[in-house]
């Protein structure tokens, strides 16, 4: 199984392979972790030759699915029910089983699921006479700004190779980037104009640095140059790990009330394994009760499962439910976009490369909106 879980969460992971190695004496799971462009480098050729691994976690965006079915790669899983080594679908997040459903047959299941909250560091917050944590966008603008000073940053805000933050500024104003129908809004006054506010934070007051990659900006965090990240579960037991004493809150609220990106990573099997029957049970005790309710404990992210709520070990577990209350304002970005990857890689992340290094917001955009309207057909 190829993997790209090389941050804080990479430990709980490996001890799930380690549960299912010792209770399956006939079945044995290797997980091979690589960095995720290594994975998106190297697996699709490798599946759509035949070859590869038996399972694997494509990429951390959901709509790469879509990719992988236009190669005839992917295994459509069939042990699925509710017996006991059936994947139970109809108990596993409907967001996530949505997305990875096609022409009525699944063909992932989710390895995790998501949100992304606020990360603060209280000694940073302390230190510039900050009470809480910021309840609105304008709070959390004013704060990025007051704690930056001294060679540290308010906020560490990835760019690239990570799992997108960016649209998350965009929803708390009321803007998007396509609309329901898959066409380019990023060019929008309202897009524009919340695009804008937040490039200039970036280009003039420095509130966070360039160019940064995830694993940058957890660093930045870690080492306690950064005062707030948005980030997700995964990231906690690094920081814990760093000796960080942080907080975790909800996004600020919005125009629109509390809004924040949900995040899930498919779990697939190449159509080529020579063990299909073997790689279908390991899903199913992957997403069942007791591996899943180990893999929250471990990790920090809510359950794959939507049975598991009233388990008083979850619910008792501060960044579980942290995470996991956040749920229902959760929206995965860019669900069912035609080319949703290829947005994503050729035109949102050098697009916001673009305004954080002082390019015009409003030409950017509209340039962006043109390659976005080609990709899903919107415009000629």
């Amino acid at each position: 199984m190829w993997t790209g879980f090389t941050g804080g969460d990479r430990p709980a992971y490996e001890a799930l392979i380690s549960d299912f190695n010792a209770s399956h004496k006939n079945i044995q799971v290797t997980m091979d972790v690589q960095p995720w462009d290594t994975i998106a480098q190297k697996l699709p050729a490798a599946w759509a030759t035949g070859q590869g691994p038996d399972l694997a976690t494509p990429n951390f965006d959901p709509n790469v699915i879509s990719k992988y079915l236009e190669t005839n790669s992917l295994l459509p899983l069939e042990a699925t029910g509710n017996g006991a080594t059936d994947i139970n679908v109809d108990k596993l997040a409907p967001s996530a089983i949505k997305a990875f459903t096609a022409k009525g047959k699944l063909y992932a299941v989710p390895a995790n699921i998501a949100t992304l909250q606020l990360y603060y560091s209280k000694k940073a917050f302390a230190a510039a006479g900050i009470a809480d944590a910021p309840k609105t966008v304008t709070e959390f603008q004013d704060d990025a700004k007051k704690l930056t000073a001294g060679g540290n940053y308010g906020l560490a805000l990835a760019d690239h190779e990570t799992i997108q933050m960016w649209p998350v500024l965009q929803w708390l104003d009321g803007a998007d980037i396509v609309d329901t129908k898959g066409c380019a809004v990023i060019d929008s006054a309202k897009s524009v104009s919340s695009l804008t506010t937040w490039a200039n934070l970036v280009t003039k007051d420095k509130v966070a640095p360039v160019g940064k990659t995830g694993a940058e900006a957890d660093s930045l965090f870690s080492a306690g140059k950064a005062a707030m990240e948005i980030n997700g579960p995964w990231a906690a037991a690094g920081f814990k790990s760093a000796g960080v004493d942080f907080g975790v809150a909800a996004i600020p609220a919005g125009v629109n009330g509390t809004v924040t990106l949900a995040s899930t990573v498919p779990l697939a099997i190449g159509k080529s394994t020579k063990h299909p029957k073997e790689a279908q049970e390991f899903l199913a005790w992957y997403t069942g009760k007791s591996a899943q309710t180990k893999f929250a404990l471990a990790s920090g992210f809510p359950p794959v499962r939507t049975d598991l709520g009233a388990d008083a070990q979850l619910s008792g577990n501060a960044i579980v439910s942290s995470f996991a209350a956040a749920l229902p304002t959760a929206r995965l970005y860019l669900p069912g976009v035609t080319g949703a990857t290829q947005v994503d890689s050729e035109i949102y992340v050098p697009f916001i490369g673009q305004i954080t290094r002082g390019e015009d917001v409003a030409k950017a955009a509209a340039d962006a909106a043109k390659k976005i309207d080609a990709i899903t057909g919107c415009r000629g």
